[in-house]
């Protein structure tokens, strides 16, 4: 089964002519199932839904894409900020949808040069047509194609945005596989409890498997954890391994963050320098997390952390920057180091 999650900035009824809605909480997901080579190939939408009043549903949506999608019904400041965090994240394939209301007119060649100007110039045109958007995706799955099957050789990366307790079942962390791959029995460590705990059981598009990888929305019932060892933002992995007698050491696939520095990749549409002192937001991996700025040297920005953050070891997902009283919200991208 391969799985291709596409972050969507548009309409419900977009989204559903493209695929089944499913899951509708602060994003709201659409599913499509087909099967190539008696190969289960699935589109995923995620479209956040309390959107442009709050940022961190799109940042989260993006956090979980590989490619995207935006409806334009207008060009207006939204838009502009939508190609910003676009631009600003890991995602640099998508389609773009020109959807104007009623009696009304949008200059594609107007949106094509915003688009150049974000730095998205090899997202693609369509037509509004569910069909045929879902049949562009599964062309955009097959060219990522190389990049989903080195994802899910990777050491695991499991975000958590949900999680509860289940009668008979116990604590489920529920959450997207970001890198590598999850098995039944499987050691965890949960960040940043630090706790410990056993894969008892998973759950892909609501079937009990063996196994999920990267790109799988998963369920996972975790043994031995307790109740307060997750919450929204809470990231997964596998224990670091530290065998003196083999002379194996694995760390964790994850790098915490207390204190940082930002190589900012600031974006054409920001006007805005940050100074220190000012608050900002990280978006990474579905964290969303608020820092200080402690320094700034030119594109160097020194940023201590309210709580850690958690960066992949191999090949680290684009740090968004926010600061949400700007306007547009989004700075850009960045670069993170820690700083011991």
């Amino acid at each position: 089964m391969t799985v291709l999650n596409v972050a969507m900035f548009g309409s419900d009824e977009l989204a559903k002519s493209i695929a089944k809605a499913t899951d509708q909480r602060d994003v709201h997901t659409y599913v499509h199932k087909e099967y190539q080579d008696e190969v289960a190939k699935i589109i995923s939408i995620i479209r956040p839904a309390r959107y442009p009043e709050r940022l961190r549903p799109l940042l989260n949506a993006i956090s979980a894409g590989r490619v995207g999608i935006i409806e334009v019904n207008s060009v207006d400041a939204t838009l502009g900020e939508v190609l910003v965090a676009f631009a600003s994240s890991s995602i640099n394939l998508g389609l773009v949808v020109i959807n104007p209301p009623n009696d009304e007119w949008i200059d594609e060649e107007m949106v094509k040069k915003m688009l150049a100007q974000a730095g998205l110039s090899k997202w693609k045109f369509i037509a509004n047509d569910g069909v045929e958007i879902r049949n562009a995706l599964y062309q955009l799955m097959e060219e990522i194609e190389q990049e989903l099957v080195d994802s899910a050789a990777s050491q695991l990366v499991v975000s958590i945005d949900q999680y509860f307790n289940v009668k008979g079942i116990g604590l489920v962390a529920i959450g997207y596989v970001q890198s590598g791959t999850i098995n039944v029995h499987d050691e965890l460590h949960i960040l940043p409890a630090k706790a410990s705990g056993n894969t008892k059981s998973l759950q892909v598009m609501d079937d009990d498997v063996k196994q999920a990888k990267s790109g799988d929305r998963v369920g996972i019932a975790i043994r031995g954890a307790k109740d307060d060892s997750l919450n929204n933002g809470s990231i997964i992995v596998k224990p670091a391994i530290d065998d003196k007698k083999t002379n194996t050491h694995i760390p964790l696939s994850v790098i915490e963050h207390k204190l940082s520095e930002l190589s900012i990749k600031q974006s054409p549409f920001q006007k805005r320098t940050l100074a220190e002192g000012d608050v900002i937001h990280i978006s990474v991996d579905l964290q969303f997390t608020v820092g200080r700025v402690k320094s700034v040297n030119n594109t160097k920005v020194q940023v201590e952390w309210e709580s850690p953050v958690y960066i992949r070891r191999d090949n680290p997902a684009s740090a968004i920057i926010a600061q949400l009283d700007s306007k547009p919200r989004i700075i850009g991208s960045a670069v993170i180091t820690a700083i011991n």
